[in-house]
């Protein structure tokens, strides 16, 4: 049965092949030859990663995105540095959550949507894949306006032109996918580290009190049921439904194990990049919250939307931070933009075996958020919103990602150990748990 799905979904494969699948298999490049290397133990030392670098770095971007930005800006500037624990804990989740997603594609070849179309009832995976369609448009929605709102601020350009041009730049990344996964993972990885290099400025500008992030880190804290909302805000922009569902399709046929053996290697060497990736976002989000508690909570500014914090940067450590911060924005609502949509034609091929173009695609998801603009919503308002509709999501791809990888026939020699199933079935109850909460709250 387990020979007769795999060789199905190869048949289907071959012949719907996504653009990003497509992009991942073709004839044997330098990544290839390098793995290949690595595999047959010919390499040695740091140059063993090289290969595997990347996957995480594509997925990491979902945890960084303008949804974040509105809530860590808001439990800095209310509560200090209480939160930092709750993004420590969510990125530790994380790691586990996105570990699982990479091992699944590793071990079967096939990606999450794919295998929950082979296992469930087709009602089911038509149910899945449109719910996953809406929570990817709000992930869109919070990315576009998060880009567009990053132009508004640096150059003061009115939202609606600041979209087009938004709209004109997120085409632009997707030529990156046309030219193989090593350009569209270094292009990524180049918008990552500008992020970085943004927030590091802004935290050595913001001088924030070093003793008072390590007890924010390292000492779990709440302040009433404001704090456990916003706690649940953070979690929910960190754990995002459409990077468990990337994830998986991003290292299904990227480097393909021969067995068992080779399989096991290639995840343990694909985990570094996990954690790479997930303490490059953790760091950034927990920058986020430090600026905002070393500038905005210090002087007694409550900040919730962030064209505020905008205006206080600049008030507050001068034009360069505001314009670092506005970047930030700019530079992390493009690349997940990117992402989004790429999740898009994922979960569309694997949950019900078909394919748009991926500009048309772009094209269609642009139209909530540029309505939203000419409308004339608040964007910061607009963010949180999205937040609330992607907590929707969660439960969908975290519980069948749990009952997959714990399935001994689906995923031979990589199948979850029992310390790890427990562990992910705590985090998955806990994350659905959290999100019910922001869903209730929220209305």
């Amino acid at each position: 049965m387990e020979r007769e799905l795999e060789r199905k979904a190869a048949r289907q494969r071959e012949k719907a092949p996504n653009e990003l699948v497509s992009g991942q298999a073709r004839a044997r490049n330098k990544t290839e030859l390098a793995a290949e290397a690595v595999l047959n133990g010919e390499t040695k030392g740091f140059r063993r990663l090289l290969p595997f670098l990347g996957p995480a770095f594509i997925a990491a971007v979902a945890y960084i995105d303008p949804g974040n930005f509105a809530t860590n800006i808001t439990a800095g500037s209310q509560y200090g540095y209480m939160l930092l624990w709750v993004i420590f804990a969510s990125n530790l989740m994380a790691v586990l959550i996105q570990s699982l997603s990479a091992k699944l594609g590793i071990a079967t070849g096939r990606n999450l949507p794919e295998v929950a179309r082979d296992r469930f009832p087709k009602g089911v995976s038509i149910f899945l894949w449109i719910q996953s369609e809406l929570v990817i448009i709000a992930t869109d929605l919070a990315e576009f306006i998060g880009a567009a709102l990053g132009l508004y601020l640096i150059f003061g350009i009115p939202m609606l032109p600041a979209a087009l041009i938004t709209a004109v730049a997120s085409f632009a990344i997707l030529e990156l996918q046309r030219r193989g996964f090593r350009t569209l993972e270094t292009g990524i990885a180049g918008m990552v580290v500008a992020v970085v290099l943004a927030f590091a400025f802004q935290v050595f500008m913001a001088k924030p009190d070093m003793g008072a992030v390590t007890a924010g880190i390292f000492t779990p804290n709440f302040a009433g049921t404001q704090s456990v909302m916003l706690a649940a805000g953070i979690l929910g922009a960190t754990v995002m439904p459409h990077a468990i569902y990337l994830h998986s399709s991003l290292t299904q046929n990227r480097i393909v194990g021969r067995n068992e053996a080779e399989k096991k290697k290639i995840f343990r060497l694909e985990f570094f990049d996990i954690v790479f990736a997930m303490i490059v976002a953790g760091a950034v989000n927990m920058a986020m919250l430090i600026i905002a508690a070393a500038l905005f909570f210090k002087n007694g500014l409550l900040v919730e939307e962030l064209d505020q914090a905008f205006i206080h940067f600049r008030e507050l450590a001068g034009p360069a931070t505001a314009i670092s911060f506005g970047l930030g924005l700019l530079i992390a609502g493009l690349s997940s933009s990117s992402v989004g949509t790429m999740s898009g034609d994922v979960v569309m091929q694997g949950f019900i075996n078909k394919r748009i173009n991926l500009y048309l695609r772009r094209a269609i998801t642009m139209v909530p958020p540029l309505a939203l603009i000419v409308s004339g919503i608040d964007a910061t308002r607009a963010l949180v919103v999205s937040q609330v509709i992607l907590s929707f999501g969660i439960a969908f791809a975290l519980v069948p990602l749990m009952v997959f990888t714990g399935d001994r026939k689906l995923m031979g020699g990589l199948v979850n150990h029992p310390v790890t199933k427990v562990l992910g079935w705590a985090i998955a109850a806990l994350v659905i748990a959290l999100n019910v909460f922001l869903i209730v709250e929220s209305f």
